[in-house]
């Protein structure tokens, strides 16, 4: 297969920068500093504010001072997944890239195309000297991914702009005019751990391979979530058998579908090869249940030593919890025209064991705020019958469409007046930092589009090498048809 050319040129250029600086969700220092250089080396005015966000100002080309002012917004900040079998270090380590038809992928590693060509559109705007434009700010904010840090600590005045085009979605030729709002909770289990009962026999199982991807995006695509598929087992086991829960550890963020994990345990020595046997049909059984969507799962069982475990009250509840906890699509959309967008859905994104707890992460998304709330409390209620600790996020806004955006007619008619055909005008299921920044800019005319990516949050993440050209294309006749202020 031919090596797709990586044009535009002067966009791959500066994702190829990016990706040679770490840049890790709430580890973006470097990051921040090659942007305040670069808004420096080119004399542009730059301003970073007390969360981190920098916004770097172009004026207009000669001719187009008159016209509105546009916002361009991406985030800086990007998923740090591995296969279990790569090293890297994320805080020091570039992403190694290759072509593989057409399309740019990373080498066992998430690709940071989200939202790194995004930025990278950007700088190569504020970088050209031949595009015509009206004055432009360049909004870059941190910590999208792990708390929409940088959209809620975004103060009103520090952009000015009177339209926004928010350049972190996945689907080219799709417009998104409004997003989910979201809830993020961690449970907490306390205990203190006991050494093993003496007749107890130890199993370490795991679960690799799976897919996994956006807890937004892919939610309603039926892909296997480790942390479930493990919780079944534990549970059928407890039930049958009866056992001792010592170490679970499964997943990394929390927008993030859990692509492996493992779990240590201990059973009656008598009940071992019942176990065992357990698990082969369980596997066999799991497998085909996703055969549609998982071709590579991987189920692995081994013998292990002995080792200090939950009370058995603790190991119960946190099995029993882990069982009843709701993931996947809750509520699809009643709203005929948009009845195929996911309304409300919730995702158990990891847990983690310690010497004296255990924290389970989840994230409840929903485009209705009751519904969104609800279905928080629901996850909540479950916890707290568990006996858990639970602390609850914020939460951030659902962005509402604008039935009489300005905007989103200017991008619909550029689009269709380029490729001949009309583009897709949507809402998302997934958070876009556009909800945040409708607070606080209440009359700022918003769109969010971007080039196509598949497999975000995961090592499958891969950039669809063509439609970066026709996102650059869209983009620079959007910005010669936008009206006088």
């Amino acid at each position: 297969m031919e090596k797709t050319e990586l044009t535009p040129k002067c966009v791959f250029s500066q994702f190829a920068k990016i990706n040679a600086i770490p840049r890790p969700s709430k580890h973006e220092e470097r990051m921040i500093a090659y942007l305040k250089e670069f808004g420096k080396t080119h004399g542009l005015e730059t301003k970073v504010d007390e969360t981190g966000n920098v916004l770097i100002c172009k004026p207009a080309t000669p001719g187009y001072e008159d016209r509105a002012k546009v916002v361009l917004q991406s985030h800086m900040d990007m998923v740090c997944e591995r296969l279990v079998d790569v090293e890297i270090d994320f805080l020091n380590d570039p992403i190694q890239t290759y072509v593989d038809g057409e399309w740019l992928k990373a080498k066992g590693t998430t690709l940071g195309a989200d939202d790194g060509i995004g930025v990278a559109i950007e700088l190569a705007l504020l970088e050209s000297d031949d595009i015509a434009h009206g004055p432009i700010e360049c909004l870059f904010t941190v910590d999208e991914e792990t708390g929409l840090t940088g959209a809620f600590g975004l103060q009103s005045g520090f952009m000015t702009g009177d339209m926004l085009i928010n350049l972190d979605s996945e689907d080219e030729g799709q417009i998104f005019v409004s997003c989910a709002g979201g809830i993020n909770a961690a449970a907490r289990f306390h205990f203190t751990r006991e050494e093993a009962p003496s007749d107890l026999f130890f199993i370490k199982a795991s679960l690799k391979g799976l897919n996994g991807g956006h807890s937004g995006d892919d939610i309603n695509k039926k892909r296997a979530n480790a942390i479930k598929i493990l919780s079944r087992f534990l549970y059928t086991v407890q039930e049958k058998w009866g056992l001792r829960l010592a170490e679970f550890h499964s997943g990394k963020v929390h927008n993030a579908i859990p692509r492996d994990g493992w779990v240590l345990f201990g059973v009656p020595s008598a009940k071992k090869e019942d176990v065992r046997a357990e698990w082969n049909i369980f596997a066999s059984q799991v497998e085909e249940e996703f055969h549609v969507t998982e071709h590579d799962m991987v189920f692995e069982m081994e013998s292990a030593d002995a080792a200090p475990v939950l009370p058995a009250d603790a190991s119960a509840r946190v099995v029993q919890a882990l069982q009843a906890l709701d993931n996947g699509v809750m509520a699809m959309c009643q709203d005929e025209e948009i009845a195929w967008l996911v309304e409300t859905s919730s995702n158990v994104a990891s847990v983690h064991s310690a010497v004296d707890g255990l924290e389970v992460v989840t994230s409840q998304r929903s485009n209705v705020m009751s519904n969104l709330r609800n279905m928080a409390n629901t996850v909540k209620a479950l916890f707290q019958l568990a006996g858990a600790e639970v602390e609850q996020g914020d939460g951030y806004p659902a962005w509402k469409m604008n039935p009489n955006s300005k905007l989103t007619k200017i991008v619909v008619e550029t689009y269709k007046k380029l490729f001949g055909k009309d583009p897709k005008v949507l809402g998302i299921h997934a958070g876009l930092e556009c909800g945040l920044f409708s607070e606080r800019y209440p009359n700022m005319d918003m769109v969010s589009f971007g080039p196509t990516l598949r497999g975000v949050h995961s090592p499958d993440e891969r950039l669809h090498i063509p439609t970066v050209q026709m996102v650059w294309d869209h983009l620079i006749e959007i910005l010669k048809n936008i009206p006088n202020a």
